[in-house]
Formats: structure tokens, C-alpha cells, sequence
């Protein structure tokens, strides 16, 4: 490793270790130009000094991360992808989430909030009767303190809403004087929060996900575990969806897609495992404590069916998901378990519970098949685990109720699949070795056609980012070239109010600067000298051959540049731009600011005769 990279990596660390940013899962080339241009900014040469710098001016960090974190979005930003979602993918999550009441929304990388909001927009459309709030949550997190404060503000000016429909802008923004705010019934429905997407566990049971042109700053690796997080993070069947400069997709089996153009992508059945922090044990049941800890274990909104009998054989909790495919009601709780047909529908619990009580530990009972009273035959795992106080009694049990339909269903299709394969072994087996050197050859070509593909996609991200780096300077110079037009006019109008200042003087006059060079030189001097404007422009007046005695002037323009505005007129001999000698009267005025030392001298000749 050089040692520019040694220094880069010790930056890197230092602001890991002094702001909670942790930058090595971003893409090393646009991180260090984006870092240069900091530098740059300060005319800093090596890492170390701008680590030095940022150590001894703390506020450069916030220029810092936003330099880094390009938090370039709008209102239906890639505006054919947002009608798809909203006319395909909303439809068809309300229509899902009947059965389970809530969705769940998570807007990673959200800057500011307004794709966030752009998602609230859509499901409040879709949803009749104003059962938005009660029924919607949208998570909008990002890394950036600053955006997040704006978009809980939820205040915008009034260029970044254009892209809202008039019809929408109307309906989920107030207008206030030059800016937009969004309604609060609108805001209630989005929960800003600061959330790392590399290094925080993600927020789960989610029906749309929605990351877009986030990815692309990262490095493959850290995308692979961005793209595994995300796949934790849905629900069975949920939808992805990405911006249209991200296709790491197309390499995973975490994700089929939906619509490939729009950047849709539904997860697979295939499940991924996240750590989460090991659970405390609970305390000695008592009377009411213990139903308070059981509801913080989360068993209401767990996605499996979960119910909580305690050491006397009593119902004490049943979730969401138990009352819907169990039928028990919470009239239920309270009531002795074996009372209630769920003690031996669609299992025998009674005999298993015994057993759980004499041994102490969890045990399960697969391949339970079930009939829930309007659906299809599902097949279910069963658990039961013993609930331990911290003196190691056993105050109760848990049991859950595991759809594993889906597993049952791939298992049975592979075992006659793998029949099926078998059968047909021995028939392509000299088929097989034809096909090995064939293979080897469009393996080879397979893997060449990978490499120019991982290339080409690193260049396509690239050159994604640069585009947003080149939309934010566009903005800028844009904004400056308004600033020099209006100045321009302004100049204009100035030059214009000169002109006809000079040209009001029936005599010459003539306007010198510090240096004696001539500025100005109205129609009354051309005429006495012969001379246009453009001739004279820049020349140093004392050098000029316009038949007037300059040097018998020397001293006067000196005089009036040192700010003596006293001095008398002077009558000289001067020449005409037709030969003939007459007498002028010229006087010198100083050219004074207020305050301030002479700028020039002005002239003006008057011919007496």
C-alpha cells in the first residue's frame, strides 16, 4: 500500500471514528475526488493536512458530507418508473394488506424527503376515505442530519415541487407565500430517522422498499450485503424498487423482476438470516407485569402466529396473525387453553406442553397440515419454547406457528424433479460428453462476457454519478449567469445615462483617469478635434496629437488628480480639425468619489474665439 493510500485510509478512520461515518463501503475513486475537491477548496496537497484541518475546524464536516453524500432528489423523480409503481405496485400492496390491515414503507438514502413524500402521495391516492394515516407508514431514513431535519419540516421552495401535478400540489401542499408545505395529515404519515444502511440492522416487514440511486456509491461487496439486509427487511413477496442506474440485480436470486425498465423487483422465496441482539430473559411472572413484559417480547406484531400459555395452562396472549388463521378471539384470553378447540386443532398441544414443562427445553412438530375455514391446505412447523425468568423458572411457554407451505411445495417439486432427472441420466450421459468441450468453450466466452459487463456497469454508475455532479454545477452556473445578465443591464443602463450625460455639454469634454488616459470623449470634442471615440479610447492624453499644447495642461491635470478642485480656468491656443488656431477656456474638475481619493479629472473646453 503507497503512501497516499496509508494516509487516505487514516482519514477515512478519523472521520469513522469522530462523526459515526463509516465511508469504506463507498466506491474509493468518487470518494477521493469528492474529497480532493474539499481539499482543493482549502488548497490542501496530502490527506494528512486535511485531516489536520478538519481536527482544528470542526464545521468542515458539514461541508464535507455534503460533498460526499449527493443528495440530488425530487418530487417523481423518473417520472414513467413512478407511474408504473403508482398504477401496478400500489394497487396491488392495498389490495394484499387487507387481510393484515398495515403498510409498511421504507424510503432509504431519502435526502430531504421528497421521494419520501412522493410515496405518501401515492398510497393516499390509493387509498379511499382518508384511511391513510391509520393504515400507512412510510420510513424515510438517511445518514445526513441536516436533509432529514427538512424533511420533517416538510418546506420546500417553490422550484422543487414543479414536477408535482397540479392536482396533487393542490391537494397535499399549503402554499405559502413562495414556498410549499406538505399537510399534515400528509407528514404524519412519514417517520424521519437517521439510519446507515451498511452498518445498521434493517427495519423489517416492509411491503415497498424503495432505494433509489443509492447503491451505486458503493463498492460490489458492500452492495451484496446492502442487497441481503433489504431482502430481510420485506415481506414475503414484497416489492424493491431502485433507480434506473442500478442492475446489480440482475446478478442476485434474492429478487425477480417485476419490470426491469421501471426498476421493480419482487423478493424471492429464498430466505436470509440478520443477527439481531440476543433478547433478555424475562422476570418472575406476576400478575399484570408479566402480560406488560410478554407484550414487549412483540408477539402482536410478529409476521408468524404466536400464542403465550402460562404454567397454569392459561391462554394469556394471542397475536395478530393467531386470531386470523387460528380463530381464536380475544375472548379467548384468559381462558384455559384446553378448553379452546386450538389445543388440538390443527395439533394435539396438550401432550407437547407436558413434555415442554418436564424437559425444559423446545421442541417442535413439523409437517402439521392445516385448513383455515376459506383457504388452501397449509403445512406448518410448531414451536414450542419454554419462557425462563432470570432464577431459571419456567413461568410459561410460546408457541408459533411457522408457514413453511412454500418449502413443503419446492421439497415435494424437487424430489419429483430429481425422479425425473434420474430417469433421464442414463440417456444424456453420451450426450454429456459432446457437450463438455462445447461447454468449456462458452464458459470461457461466458466469462469474458462478465468481465465486459461488470466493467461496463462500473463505468454506467460512474458516469451516473458524474451526471448528477454536472446537474448540481449546471444549477450553479446558471445561477451566475442570471447574476452577470443582470449586472450587464445594469452596466448598460449606466453607459447609456454617461453617453447622454456627455452629450449634453455644448463644449468637449473629456474624462481622464488616474493614469491620464482618456475614458471618455464626447461628440463636442470630436468636433473640435476631428477625432472619433473609438480613436482615442486608452491613450495616454499627453501623447495625443489633436493640436492642443497638452504640456501647458501637464501641470492642472496633475494639480486636480491630487484632489485641488480650486483651480481658475485656463485659456490655451489650440488648433481646430480644420487647421484654424482658436482660443479655448478649459477647467478641471477632479473626479472624486465620496470619501475617497481622485479617480480621474475631467475637461472641458469652451472655445471663446
Amino acid at each position: 500500500m503507497g503512501t497516499e493510500d496509508a494516509s487516505f485510509d487514516a482519514l477515512i478512520d478519523y472521520i469513522k471514528s469522530n462523526r459515526g461515518f463509516d465511508f469504506t463501503g463507498y466506491k474509493r475513486p468518487s470518494l477521493e475526488r469528492r474529497i480532493q475537491r474539499r481539499m482543493q477548496e482549502h488548497r490542501l496537497e496530502s490527506y494528512d493536512e486535511y485531516r489536520t484541518y478538519l481536527d482544528e475546524h470542526p464545521d468542515e464536516f458539514v461541508d464535507l458530507f455534503n460533498t460526499i453524500l449527493i443528495n440530488v432528489t425530487a418530487f417523481f423523480r423518473d417520472v414513467p418508473a413512478w407511474e408504473y409503481v403508482r398504477a401496478e405496485i400500489v394497487p396491488r400492496i392495498v389490495e394484499e394488506s387487507q387481510d393484515r390491515g398495515g403498510i409498511r414503507v421504507w424510503s432509504t438514502g431519502c435526502a430531504s424527503g421528497e421521494e419520501a413524500y412522493t410515496l405518501a402521495i401515492a398510497f393516499a391516492e390509493a387509498l379511499s376515505g382518508g384511511s391513510f394515516a391509520e393504515r400507512v407508514k412510510i420510513y424515510a431514513t438517511d445518514v445526513d442530519e441536516e436533509a432529514l431535519s427538512e424533511g420533517r419540516h416538510g418546506i420546500y421552495p417553490a422550484a422543487r415541487v414543479e414536477n408535482v401535478p397540479a392536482d396533487l400540489r393542490e391537494r397535499y401542499f399549503e402554499h405559502v407565500d413562495d414556498r410549499y408545505v406538505v399537510k399534515p395529515e400528509l407528514r404524519r404519515g412519514v417517520i424521519f430517522g437517521r439510519h446507515d444502511i451498511v452498518q445498521d440492522p434493517p427495519i423489517s416487514r416492509i411491503d415497498l422498499l424503495a432505494s433509489r440511486n443509492t447503491l451505486m456509491y458503493f463498492k460490489k461487496e458492500a452492495q451484496a450485503r446492502i442487497l441481503a439486509n433489504f431482502h430481510f427487511a420485506l415481506r414475503g413477496g414484497g416489492y424493491l424498487f431502485l433507480g434506473k442506474s442500478e442492475m446489480m440485480l440482475a446478478r442476485s436470486d434474492l429478487f425477480h423482476p417485476v419490470d426491469v425498465k421501471r426498476r421493480v423487483f419482487q423478493k424471492t422465496g429464498r430466505e436470509r438470516q440478520f443477527e439481531l441482539p440476543p433478547r433478555p430473559l424475562l422476570e418472575p411472572r406476576r400478575e399484570r407485569a408479566t402480560e406488560r413484559m410478554m407484550q414487549d417480547v412483540g408477539f402482536e406484531t410478529a409476521p408468524i402466529a404466536q400464542l403465550v400459555v402460562d404454567s397454569d395452562g392459561t391462554l394469556m396472549l394471542a397475536n395478530l396473525q393467531a386470531r386470523v388463521l387460528l380463530g381464536v378471539s380475544q375472548r379467548d384470553v384468559g381462558r384455559p387453553l384446553k378448553d379452546l378447540e386450538v389445543s388440538y386443532k390443527p395439533v394435539e398441544l396438550r401432550s407437547q406442553l407436558d413434555q415442554v414443562y418436564a424437559e425444559r427445553h423446545a421442541i417442535t412438530v413439523s409437517g402439521v397440515e392445516w385448513a383455515p375455514g376459506k383457504g388452501a391446505t397449509m403445512v406448518m412447523d410448531v414451536q414450542l419454547v419454554p419462557l425462563v425468568s432470570a432464577d431459571s423458572e419456567v413461568f410459561g411457554v410460546g408457541i408459533s406457528f411457522v408457514d413453511v407451505t412454500r418449502f413443503r411445495r419446492l421439497q415435494e417439486a424437487f424430489e419429483e424433479s430429481k425422479h425425473d432427472t434420474e430417469t433421464a441420466y442414463e440417456e444424456l450421459q453420451s450426450t454429456v460428453e459432446e457437450m463438455e468441450t462445447t461447454n468449456e468453450e462458452l464458459q470461457s466466452t461466458n466469462e469474458e462476457l462478465e468481465t465486459t459487463n461488470e466493467e461496463l456497469q462500473s463505468t454506467n454508475e460512474e458516469l451516473e454519478t458524474m451526471n448528477e455532479e454536472l446537474s448540481s454545477t449546471n444549477e450553479e452556473l446558471e445561477a451566475i449567469n442570471d447574476e452577470l445578465q443582470q449586472r450587464t443591464e445594469e452596466l448598460n443602463e449606466t453607459n447609456i445615462f454617461l453617453a447622454a450625460i456627455l452629450g449634453s455639454f455644448d463644449g468637449g469634454v473629456v474624462l481622464l483617469d488616474s493614469e491620464m488616459r482618456v475614458t471618455a470623449w464626447n461628440a463636442g470634442a470630436r468636433d473640435l478635434f476631428g477625432l472619433d471615440d473609438g480613436q482615442i479610447q486608452g491613450q495616454h492624453f499627453l501623447n495625443l496629437d489633436i493640436g492642443v499644447p497638452v504640456d501647458e495642461l501637464r501641470p492642472a491635470v496633475r494639480d486636480a488628480l491630487s484632489g485641488n478642485g480650486d483651480r481658475e480656468p485656463i485659456e490655451i491656443e489650440t488648433r481646430g480639425r480644420n487647421g484654424r488656431t482658436m482660443t479655448c477656456r478649459v477647467r478641471l474638475s477632479p473626479l472624486v468619489p465620496d470619501n475617497g481619493a481622485a479617480r480621474g479629472v475631467i475637461l472641458f473646453l469652451e472655445p471663446t474665439g
